[in-house]
């Protein structure tokens, strides 16, 4: 009977495939610095960018006859802070939210706008 050997140690440190446990130390790799984790939507919502969301979801809205008019001129200064808010801080996402909350909100605040002159013009055209 032979004696039993050690079962060989799993040295990681010689792995490329292995993920440093301090991300501190290593730049550039992996997650930004100052965050260990990601978050679960996977960087697609931006929920560090709360002014960028909501211009996100005022800018969709504003396309809503009766209320678009305020919630698009909201819609789209919102917009202006998240992009702000994303260039003050590169970490932070949102600026594709805040686009589109700057375009929708600023195209439907024209539009009801528009609109709204034109009905003011026509009741007074009588």
């Amino acid at each position: 009977m032979q004696p039993e050997q050690p079962s060989p140690q799993f040295d990681s440190s010689n792995n490329p495939y292995s993920v440093s446990s301090n991300l501190e130390h290593a730049p550039g790799v992996g997650f930004p610095q100052g965050t260990t984790t990601g978050d679960g939507t996977g960087g697609l919502i931006p929920f560090k960018n709360p002014k960028a969301l909501i211009a996100y979801y005022l800018g969709i809205f504003s396309g809503l006859p009766l209320i678009g008019l305020p919630i698009g001129v909201a819609a789209f200064i919102l917009g202006i802070m998240g992009l702000r808010d994303r260039a003050r801080n590169p970490i932070i996402k949102g600026s594709v939210h805040a686009g589109i909350g700057i375009g929708c909100g600023g195209f439907f605040a024209l539009l009801w706008t528009l609109v709204l002159v034109l009905m003011v013009v026509t009741l007074f055209a009588r």
